[in-house]
């Protein structure tokens, strides 16, 4: 399907043909993202990031009212690796009294995920 770019004041615009546009389902005043793909351009209809899905959703929740909020489902009692026992959790320490430990902060920002307990890769091996 050819279309011509025309002056549109400083700008350049496309007239879309009415086929073009039921096909893809956009109306006036739709937004959509250019992107320019090699020495070409691709027309497509912006997908929303999950922090926009998730405030849609929770203002749907707050249109519905809280009647319509769903049950709370009782799986059982917490089993296997969902159960933390330790000082913390127990709130015998806090945060603060773990930052506090001598080497702790400096360990935390050089300390890479994962990383901790790798083994090194260059090993030295003795001969005879």
């Amino acid at each position: 399907m050819k279309v011509k770019i025309a002056k549109w004041g400083n700008s350049l615009g496309v007239r879309l043909p009415k086929a073009a546009v039921e096909a893809a389902g956009v109306a006036p005043g739709t937004e959509l993202d250019l992107v320019v793909d090699g020495c070409g351009f691709r027309l497509r209809a912006p997908t929303k990031t999950s922090r926009e899905l998730l405030e849609e959703m929770i203002a749907e929740m707050k249109r519905l009212g809280p009647e319509n909020e769903p049950e709370t489902v009782d799986w059982g009692p917490d089993r296997g690796s969902e159960i933390i026992d330790d000082a913390y959790s127990r709130g015998e320490i806090t945060l603060d009294d773990i930052l506090k430990r001598p080497g702790t902060a400096k360990a935390a920002k050089t300390r890479r995920p994962g990383k901790q307990n790798a083994p090194s890769r260059r090993r030295r091996h003795r001969l005879g």
